[in-house]
């Protein structure tokens, strides 16, 4: 339940709408629900802004699908997004809500409700195509949190004149995502060409001594370029997230 709903289900029970009961079984379920194998956060959207996101993987089918109906129930009026989510679940999902969306490459599951305008633009920069699945995790997650987004993808350092040739866009982003494997640079040499906030995510893509994401981890932790942020190898969500908050505060 965000402000909004909360806000007209008094103004329901003020004007005499809907009885005292019912209020009292709404809100109930504030600020969580107990599933026993899980504690569905209703409060979340209150909070934060936004609803609880479902992390898909190690989770059995059936707890993804009675928490989304949890979710889906207390938010009837905004987004909801799915991460890890592979094809079984979305087609077990897509039975009971024909609105949801797949994006096999990112393993997301979106549904879209909030008709809120997008705002401002976050761009999502990968340095190869291999580190495409990282990039539209993150993409799909700014997305749906209210943010135009743009994608530039393989333009790593092996050909530096690729992402040159984006510095007037760069240059207009409020948050931008670089995403890379390998010796993991890009995301330095992207601070370098931006006036935002950088968020650079390590991916698990590369030869031996890149250890699944270490050694681009620890270049990007030492990266010299001064509005760098860094988060978890492969977390394409949590920088997603983290830019759609920067890109959707008010100037």
């Amino acid at each position: 339940m965000n402000k909004a709903a909360l806000e007209k289900l008094l103004d329901q029970y003020k004007n005499n709408q809907i009885d005292k009961s019912n209020v009292i079984k709404k809100l109930k379920t504030l600020p969580f629900e107990n599933l026993d194998f899980a504690k569905v956060d209703h409060h979340r959207s209150l909070r934060t802004g936004y609803p609880e996101v479902i992390f898909c993987q190690g989770k059995k089918d059936i707890h993804i699908k009675k928490i989304y109906l949890s979710l889906i129930n207390q938010n009837q009026n905004q987004n909801l997004l799915l991460t890890r989510a592979n094809l079984s679940i979305f087609e077990m999902l897509f039975e009971i809500d024909q609105r949801l969306i797949y994006n096999e490459l990112a393993k997301t599951i979106s549904l879209h409700i909030s008709k809120k305008r997008k705002k401002g633009l976050v761009l999502i920069i990968s340095a190869g195509t291999a580190d495409i699945p990282v990039a539209d995790e993150a993409a799909e997650t700014a997305n749906i949190c209210g943010a135009n987004i743009e994608k530039i993808y393989d333009v790593g350092v092996a050909g530096i004149h690729r992402l040159t040739s984006y510095y007037e866009k760069i240059q207009e982003a409020r948050a931008i995502v670089a995403v890379a494997g390998m010796e993991g640079a890009l995301p330095s040499v992207v601070g370098g060409m931006a006036k935002c906030p950088v968020i650079a995510v390590p991916t698990s893509v590369g030869y031996g001594a890149h250890f699944d994401g270490l050694a681009p981890l620890l270049t990007m932790l030492n990266s010299c370029s001064s509005n760098i942020t860094v988060v978890n190898i492969d977390n394409g969500f949590g920088a997603g997230f983290n830019a759609s908050l920067i890109n959707n505060r008010d100037n």
